[in-house]
């Protein structure tokens, strides 16, 4: 607000005392709004962000309210400079005076930090200016660096994180070895906690490389490897608009302090993709996505527009671009149901085939029907077991135990994995109300996850059967038969099975398209009859190791009478058969 001022001494006077009034009242709204009403001194600020100052002086117009603190008289000033009570009015309507006439005053003198102004020499100027309602005022600038700049908007308890991240980028020297790297937060004492995690990042990196890491290298490869990770899937999911007025790097504590949580509590090494996921979906009033993280990364993965009419140089591009996104993978998590029997162990050998090719990590899950049996030595011998078998084939993997119903818990669990791999062994009965029960059942129609089920011998995987019928379960093994060729070179048959040729022809017509616009090749059939009968006879045929197909297709009810595709392929199968949702 802009004021006129007479060069009438009297009227001088009446403006400080207008002045100090306005002081007394920002003071009072300042307890009411929680904003400080103080200016900054300038050697705290200094002090607490190692500033270095510069020797050279230059003269500038600056604005007036970049202008936070002064070196000697932050006490006798408000944060706009509204003089207060040891601010005698003398002096104050002297300067007044001479700035409102012809001779005016010489320029001030203010240290420079960042964005804000500290007075060294011409408060009263400051005060005067500021209430004359200027904007600029001529200064002689010297500027001081530091690691951490500041804006106007500074307050006093931010000092406080500003002052800790200039130790912490003091001691990590992150700043310059990773130009543009950004890791303000919020909350003071958390950069302590980020000194804790690259220390403990550091010891691990040590014990994998069996060396003395130096300090520099693993702040270096904390930040890359570990910090980024997460900033990335904090970046692309949003998360920070479910979180006003925090920060990626808060974000970046929160989502490791909630993976930490999830780990302890589920026994299993979580991603951070996935503790991020579930932070949001538990935290924010969206609605959560759909999509599971597997399958947007089947989607990426299997890119391509679906519009166009392929020719062969275009065919052979898409091969081209299959082998440069050979790198890319579906199943990060893999759920492998452990029961502790022989038939247990070649469900974790299968897992292991898929781990190689996906790169994936095990998430090993044996459950027990009381609390007394899960420190028994019976499961201690499983466990000891299972971390063996691992260590021998290479594999990272751990073991939980769980106390409760076996599919329940499976099912349960299977939201922080991408595929379930469990054992066949004891399939479902033949008695059709029994088997609409049955353990196995339970856990392919509640199962959030795709299932492969494991016979007693494990498979190479590499050479396919898929079932299709047009279905949007079927569809979604198309997909996966899609990514599996591409990706995994396996060969592929689709087959087809109706009562019509004619029928199956048009269905297949669909899965033709999609996958020749994937650069897919595969061998199509169509057959006629009973159609479990005829995928079973087909994979043998074909001598097929992975029969891939969706799911139940109607209500269980009707299953009883009509009896279920799937739970025959299921128990005559000789080889592995992955249930798609």
């Amino acid at each position: 607000m802009a004021y006129e001022f007479s060069q009438d001494p009297r009227s001088a006077g009446e403006d400080f005392r207008q002045a100090r009034r306005r002081a007394a009242l920002q003071e009072i709204m300042s307890h009411l709004t929680g904003r400080s009403a103080e200016l900054l001194s300038y050697e705290d600020v200094r002090q607490k962000l190692r500033g270095l100052e510069g020797s050279a002086k230059v003269l500038k117009d600056i604005p007036l309210a970049a202008i936070v603190g002064s070196v000697g008289r932050y006490r006798e000033f408000t944060r706009s400079f509204l003089p207060r009570k040891t601010i005698r009015s003398d002096r104050w309507v002297r300067v007044k005076m001479a700035m409102t006439s012809l001779r005016g005053v010489p320029p001030i003198e203010v240290y420079q930090i960042g964005k804000v102004y500290f007075v060294q020499d011409g408060n009263h100027r400051v005060s005067v200016a500021r209430q004359m309602g200027l904007t600029q005022i001529q200064a002689y600038v010297t500027e001081v660096k530091t690691k951490v700049p500041l804006s106007p908007e500074i307050q006093p308890d931010e000092l406080i994180l500003k002052a800790e991240y200039t130790d912490f980028l003091a001691h990590t020297r992150l700043n310059e070895r990773r130009p543009g790297a950004e890791l303000s937060v919020t909350v003071p004492g958390r950069y302590p906690v980020l000194l804790e995690h690259i220390d403990v990042h550091r010891y691990f990196l040590g014990l994998e490389q069996k060396r003395e890491v130096p300090y520099e290298e693993a702040v270096i490869h904390w930040y890359d490897t570990v910090y980024l990770p997460v900033v990335q899937v904090i970046r692309e999911r949003g998360i920070l608009r479910d979180f006003p007025h925090r920060t990626e790097a808060d974000l970046y504590l929160f989502i490791s302090q909630h993976r930490a949580e999830l780990e302890e509590a589920l026994g299993w090494e979580i991603s951070a993709a996935a503790a991020a996921t579930d932070l949001t979906d538990r935290f924010n009033l969206r609605s959560p996505q759909t999509a599971t993280p597997a399958r947007k990364r089947l989607r990426a993965a299997l890119t391509a527009d679906e519009k166009m009419e392929l020719n062969a140089s275009q065919a052979q591009a898409g091969k081209e671009q299959q082998a440069a996104r050979r790198e890319q993978r579906v199943v990060t998590d893999i759920l492998v149901a452990i029961d502790g029997k022989e038939t247990g162990w070649n469900t974790l050998e299968q897992a292991f085939v898929v781990a190689r090719r996906e790169g994936a990590r095990l998430q090993g899950l044996h459950v027990v029907s009381s609390g007394t049996q899960r420190n028994s030595e019976w499961v201690q011998r499983i466990q000891a077991e299972f971390k063996h078998r691992c260590q021998t084939a290479g594999m990272r993997g751990r073991l939980a135990i769980d106390v409760g119903e076996r599919a329940t818990s499976i099912c349960e669990r299977a939201r922080w994995t991408d595929l379930v791999i469990a054992s066949l062994t004891h399939s479902l009965p033949t008695q059709r109300l029994v088997r609409l029960g049955s353990e196995f059942r339970t856990l392919i129609q509640r199962c959030p996850r795709p299932v492969l089920a494991v016979p007693e011998a494990p498979s190479s995987l590499d050479r396919v059967l898929l079932a299709y019928d047009g279905s949007p379960k079927a569809e979604e093994a198309l997909y996966i038969a899609t990514y599996l060729a591409g990706w995994w070179n396996t060969a592929l048959v689709v087959v087809t099975v109706s009562e019509n040729g004619g029928a199956a022809v048009r269905t297949q017509a669909h899965a033709k398209r999609y996958l020749k616009m994937h650069a897919v090749q595969a061998e199509f059939r169509q057959e006629k009859g009973q159609v479990a009968e005829s995928i079973l006879k087909t994979a043998e045929v074909h001598e097929s190791n992975l029969i891939l197909m969706g799911g139940y297709g109607v209500d269980p009810p009707l299953e009883v009478v009509l009896g279920s595709t799937v739970d025959q392929v299921l128990r005559e199968s000789l080889c592995p058969v992955l249930i798609c949702r």
